[in-house]
C-alpha cells in the first residue's frame, strides 16, 4: 500500500466521542445498534398528509350522505390499522372518492347502519381474499377498466357535488341529477356559489404561484389552503350558509345487523370489496412506482406485499365499519403526497392517523366552521381529476378506448359493478377479436424468385384454414420464405405449418421460416457447417432448412412430443445474445508463430477455464501496473493486446476497418438494423421530432462492463449520460482543460432540466486502484491530471474524523472497494459545488443521489444518507420491478 494512503490508529482516549477502532485497517466500522425511533422525516410527512385528508375525509362523507363523523373514523382506522398491518408502508388509507358512488347507494337502499355492516362484512371478505393468496389476480384487470371505472365515479360524483356548489341538494342518480339541473341554475344561492368559485380558485391557482415564494407556499397543501381560505372568507363577511354539523360522538350511529334482502346484501357486499380491494391494489403498485423513482427510498423501503395489503386493508374496514365509518381504501392523492413529503416509513401513516383522532376530539368548533359549498367544490374538483386525459390517451394508444368507454359510460348510469361487469365483457370480447384475426399475406419476388409468405398476428386453429389456403397458392419446386410476425402459435398451427414444409421440401422445393422470436435459426438453405458465414447465423429468429421441419428450441415444442435440437452448427449463446452481439462462429485466434489454432468448442466470449483473465486495454493481468486495469474500459489502456484473441475482445489490438474488429462493428450494426431497428423506429422518430427529454443525469465511469441502461432498465431518451474514468466531478474553479464535466452537468440541469442527479462508482474501478497505487512525482500524464480531481477521495478516506462510507450487510472487500465507495460521496459534494446545481437544490428541482455497483455479483448498492451515516443499501429484485 502506498504511503499516500494513512491508516487509521485506534484512538487511545477512553472518553472520546467516536468509538474505539478495532478493526482492521482499511475495513469499516462495526455498524450500530439499531434502536426504535421515529424518523424526523415521518413525523412532518404525517402532518402533510393529515392537512389533506381531514377537509377530503369530510367531503367525502358529504358527498356520499353519511354522518360527517364517519369520514374521521374511515381516516383513522384507515391510518392506525392499515397503516400498521398492511404491506405497502407508504400507502395511506381513508375514505376514497372512488367509493362514494358505492357508499351512497347503500345509504340510500339500506341506510346507515346497515352500510356500516356491509363495511365490516367487505372487511371480512378481504381477510379471506388474503388468507387465500390472491391479490395478483386483482391486477390481471384491464387497466382501461379500472380507468374506466374510477372515470364514471368520477363523473358521477362531480355531477352530484354541482348541486352543492350551486347551493341545492343532490339527486339519487346522474339522470336525475342532469334533469335537475336546470331548475338549480335558476335557483342559485349567490354565498354558496361564491364560497365552491373561492375553493376552486385557491385550489388551482395555490400550486401555480411561480418563484422561491410560490416554492415555499407549495409546502402547505392547496386543499387545505382552498378550504381555511373559503372558512376564514365566510366568517369575516358573515355570510348565511350551510356548514358542517358534527353531532356529539355521544350520538354517534354504529354498525347494526344487516337488514334486507339476502341477495342485495351479498351483491352489496361483492361491489364494495371488489371496488376496495382493487384500488387499494392498484394503489399500492401506484406508491411502488413512485418510490422507485427515489431511488435512496426504495432500497430502505422495498416494494410492497399485495397480500398483506389485502389482509390490512379488510382489518381497516372491519374497525371502521364496526364504529360507524365509511368503507376504507388506498388513496392516490394522499399516497402520493406522503411519498413526496419525504416519509420513510409506515410510521407517517400511522402518525397521520392519530392525528385525524386528536383533530375529532379537540378541534370540532373550528371545524363546524367550514362552509359545506367548500367541501363540496373541493370533492367536486376531486371527481373531475378522476377522469385522467393522460389515462384516455393511454388506452387509446393500446387501442383501447372501447373498453373504457363501455365501463364508463356502464358506472355511470348503471353502477359499479354493473359498469365493470360490462366492461370485462368487453375487454375479453376485445382480446379473443385479436387472437382471433391475423392478417396472412402472399408476395412474389420475381427478381429473385423468392416467394413471401407474412403471417401477422398469433397463430391458432383460427388461422389454420386461411394460412392452408395460402401456403398452397406457392407453387411446386420454389422457394419459401415464411415470416411469422407473432408471438404465440398454437399446436394446430404448427403442426399445418410442419405437415405443409415436409411436403414442399419433398416435391423439391426449400422454405425458410423467420419470425421474432428469440431462439435458434439455422443456416440459410443450401449452406451448412463452415459453408455458412457468420453473417448467416443471426439472432432473434427461427428458420427452418431445405430438408426438415422448422428448427426450434426445446420451449417451442408442444407438450408430449419430442424435442428436437440444432444441427452441429447451432447457436450456444446465452439470452443476453443480442445486446453482447456475440457470434456463433467459431473463432480462431493466431498466435505468434502466425498459424491459426484449431478450432475447440470453447465459446469465446470469455476465457477459457483457468485462463488469467485479461486487461481489455493493455492484455495483461488486472492491477499489475500503473494502468487502469480491468477497470478503465474499452479506449483506455494502452497496450497491443497480445494475450488473447484481438476478435474476442473488441479493442484490445490494433484493429482498423478492414480487421477483425472492424468486421465484429460492421457485423453488430448489420445485427441492429435487421433486427432491432424496425422494434425502436417509431420510438426515436418521435425522440426525433420532440427533442430528448430525460429526467436524470447519470455519471458512471467510463468501464466497458457498466451498461447504464441495462443496470437501470432504461431507454432511448431516459438518461443523458456522462461518462469518464473513475467517475469523477471535477470541483468548480479547477483550472481549464476539465470544462466536459461541467458542461454537461450546467447544460443537463439548466436545458433538460433533469430531475435527479446520480453518480455511479463500481467494483474494481481501475483509476481507484491507480490512485491507491500513484506515487508521488514521476511524469504528468494525462491520466494523472485527470486524477487529481480523485485525490480528495484519497484525503477523505484517510480522515479519521469521518465515518466510513459502508456497504448493508458486509464490510468492504479491500481497500480499493472502500475508495470506490469513498468516491462518490466526495464527488456528489463536488457535484454540489457546481453553481447551477446547488441553484437547482435551493428550488427544490432536483434530487443527488448515489449508486455503487458490483460487477461481478450484478448488484446495485444506493446511497442513504441518515443522521452524518454514509450507507450504501442493496436493491433487491421486488424494488428494481416495481
Amino acid at each position: 500500500m502506498s504511503a499516500c494512503v494513512p491508516t487509521r490508529a485506534t484512538d487511545s482516549n477512553p472518553n472520546a466521542n467516536r468509538t474505539k477502532r478495532v478493526h482492521p485497517p482499511h475495513s469499516p466500522p462495526p455498524p450500530p445498534r439499531r434502536r426504535f425511533r421515529v424518523a424526523g422525516a415521518d413525523v412532518s410527512a404525517s402532518i402533510a398528509v393529515f392537512l389533506i385528508a381531514l377537509p377530503l375525509s369530510l367531503g367525502i362523507a358529504l358527498a356520499t350522505g353519511a354522518p360527517l363523523q364517519a369520514g374521521l373514523v374511515a381516516a383513522a382506522a384507515g391510518g392506525l390499522v392499515a397503516g400498521l398491518l398492511g404491506g405497502c408502508p407508504l400507502q395511506v388509507s381513508g375514505p376514497a372518492a372512488g367509493l362514494t358512488v358505492v357508499t351512497a347507494d347503500l345509504i340510500h337502499r339500506y341506510g346507515w347502519r346497515t352500510t356500516c355492516a356491509i363495511t365490516v362484512l367487505a372487511g371480512l371478505a378481504q381477510l379471506a381474499l388474503g388468507c387465500v393468496r390472491v391479490a395478483r389476480t386483482a391486477l390481471a384487470v384491464s387497466p382501461a377498466i379500472v380507468h374506466g371505472m374510477l372515470a364514471g365515479i368520477g363523473v358521477t360524483i362531480a355531477v352530484a357535488q354541482l348541486h352543492i356548489v350551486l347551493g341545492g341538494t343532490p339527486q339519487s342518480s346522474v339522470l336525475a341529477n342532469l334533469r335537475a339541473l336546470p331548475a338549480q341554475l335558476a335557483d342559485l344561492h349567490p354565498a354558496d356559489v361564491a364560497m365552491s368559485v373561492l375553493t376552486l380558485a385557491l385550489l388551482l391557482l395555490w400550486p401555480r404561484v411561480p418563484g422561491r415564494l410560490g416554492h415555499l407556499m407549495r409546502k402547505i397543501p392547496a386543499a387545505l389552503i382552498a378550504v381555511a381560505g373559503a372558512t376564514l372568507t365566510a366568517s369575516l363577511t358573515g355570510l348565511s350558509l350551510a356548514k358542517v354539523d358534527l353531532p356529539s360522538w355521544s350520538s354517534h350511529a354504529l354498525a347494526g345487523l344487516p337488514e334486507g334482502p339476502v341477495l342485495g346484501i351479498a351483491a352489496a357486499v361483492l361491489t364494495t370489496t371488489l371496488v376496495c380491494s382493487v384500488q387499494s391494489l392498484l394503489g399500492a403498485v401506484a406508491v411502488d412506482k413512485l418510490v422507485a423513482g427515489q431511488p435512496g427510498l426504495s432500497a430502505r423501503v422495498g416494494r410492497a406485499d399485495l397480500n398483506r395489503e389485502l389482509l390490512g386493508q379488510g382489518a381497516a374496514n372491519i374497525v371502521s365499519g364496526a364504529l360507524g365509518g365509511l368503507p376504507v381504501a388506498g388513496v392516490a392523492v394522499r399516497s402520493s403526497a406522503n411519498v413526496q413529503a419525504g416519509a420513510v416509513s409506515r410510521n407517517s401513516t400511522m402518525l397521520h392517523g392519530v392525528l385525524v383522532v386528536v383533530a375529532a376530539l379537540l378541534m370540532v368548533p373550528v371545524l363546524e366552521l367550514i362552509p359545506l359549498a367548500s367541501l363540496a367544490a373541493l370533492v367536486m374538483a376531486v371527481g373531475i381529476q378522476m377522469v385522467s386525459l393522460h389515462h384516455i390517451r393511454t388506452v387509446t394508444r393500446h387501442r383501447e378506448v372501447l373498453v373504457y368507454a363501455v365501463t364508463t359510460l356502464g358506472v355511470v348510469f348503471l353502477g359499479v359493478l354493473e359498469g365493470v361487469l360490462l366492461g370485462v365483457t368487453v375487454a375479453v370480447a376485445v382480446a379473443l377479436n385479436r387472437l382471433a384475426h391475423t392478417r396472412i399475406t402472399h408476395e412474389h419476388d420475381e427478381k429473385e424468385g423468392v416467394h413471401h409468405v407474412h403471417v401477422r398476428g398469433q397463430l391458432t386453429f383460427l388461422a389454420v384454414p386461411r394460412l392452408s389456403r395460402t401456403l398452397h397458392l406457392v407453387p411446386q419446386g420454389t422457394h419459401v420464405v415464411v415470416e411469422l410476425d407473432g408471438s404465440f402459435m398454437d399446436h394446430a398451427a404448427y403442426e399445418s405449418l410442419q405437415d405443409w414444409q415436409n411436403a414442399h421440401t419433398a416435391r423439391g422445393g426449400s422454405a425458410e421460416l423467420t419470425g421474432r422470436r428469440t431462439g435458434v435459426r439455422d443456416t440459410e438453405p443450401g449452406r451448412t457447417g463452415s459453408d455458412a458465414t457468420p453473417a448467416d447465423t443471426a439472432t432473434g429468429a427461427t428458420s427452418g432448412t431445405t430438408t426438415g421441419a422448422p428448427a426450434r428450441t426445446t420451449a417451442d415444442a408442444p407438450t408430449g412430443e419430442p424435442k428436437t435440437s440444432t444441427t452441429s452448427t447451432a447457436c450456444r449463446c446465452h439470452p443476453w445474445t443480442p445486446w453482447r452481439n456475440h457470434q456463433c462462429d467459431h473463432r480462431r485466434s493466431t498466435p505468434a508463430g502466425g498459424h491459426p489454432a484449431e478450432p475447440t468448442d470453447q465459446p469465446t466470449d470469455r476465457p477459457a477455464p483457468g485462463a488469467e483473465p485479461t486487461d481489455p486495454g493493455t492484455g495483461t493481468r488486472p492491477g499489475t501496473g500503473p494502468h487502469l486495469g480491468a477497470g478503465a474500459g474499452a479506449g483506455t489502456g494502452t497496450g497491443t493486446g497480445t494475450g488473447t484473441s484481438a476478435d474476442a475482445y473488441p479493442g484490445t489490438g490494433k484493429d482498423t476497418g478492414t480487421g477483425p474488429g472492424g468486421h465484429q462493428l460492421a457485423r453488430g450494426i448489420s445485427a441492429f438494423q435487421r433486427d432491432t431497428a424496425p422494434l425502436v423506429r417509431g420510438e426515436l422518430a418521435r425522440l426525433a421530432r420532440e427533442g430528448q427529454r430525460p429526467s436524470q443525469l447519470f455519471l458512471t465511469c467510463a468501464d466497458s462492463r457498466l451498461v447504464t441502461s441495462m443496470i437501470t432498465s432504461s431507454g432511448p431518451g431516459d438518461l443523458f449520460v456522462v461518462r469518464n474514468v473513475g467517475n469523477l466531478v471535477p470541483p468548480p474553479g479547477e483550472e481549464s482543460g476539465d470544462d466536459s464535466v461541467a458542461a454537461a452537468i450546467e447544460y443537463a440541469v439548466d436545458v433538460l432540466r433533469v430531475r435527479s442527479i446520480t453518480v455511479c462508482g463500481h467494483s474494481g474501478c481501475g483509476a481507484m486502484q491507480a490512485l491507491l497505487n500513484s506515487e508521488p512525482g514521476g511524469a504528468r500524464t494525462p491520466l494523472k491530471r485527470w486524477l487529481r480531481h480523485g485525490l480528495p477521495s484519497l484525503e477523505r478516506m484517510a480522515d479519521d474524523g469521518r465515518p466510513w462510507a459502508r456497504l448493508a450487510g458486509r464490510a468492504p472487500a479491500d481497500a480499493v472497494e472502500q475508495l470506490c465507495l469513498t468516491n462518490v460521496v466526495q464527488q456528489l459534494e463536488h457535484l454540489r459545488g457546481h453553481e447551477s446545481v446547488a441553484r437547482a437544490l435551493r428550488e427544490g428541482a432536483l434530487e443527488l443521489h448515489g449508486m455503487y455497483f458490483h460487477v461481478g455479483e450484478a448488484q446495485a448498492y444506493l446511497l442513504t444518507e441518515e443522521d452524518g451515516d454514509e450507507l450504501f443499501d442493496g436493491v433487491g429484485v421486488a424494488d428494481m420491478s416495481a
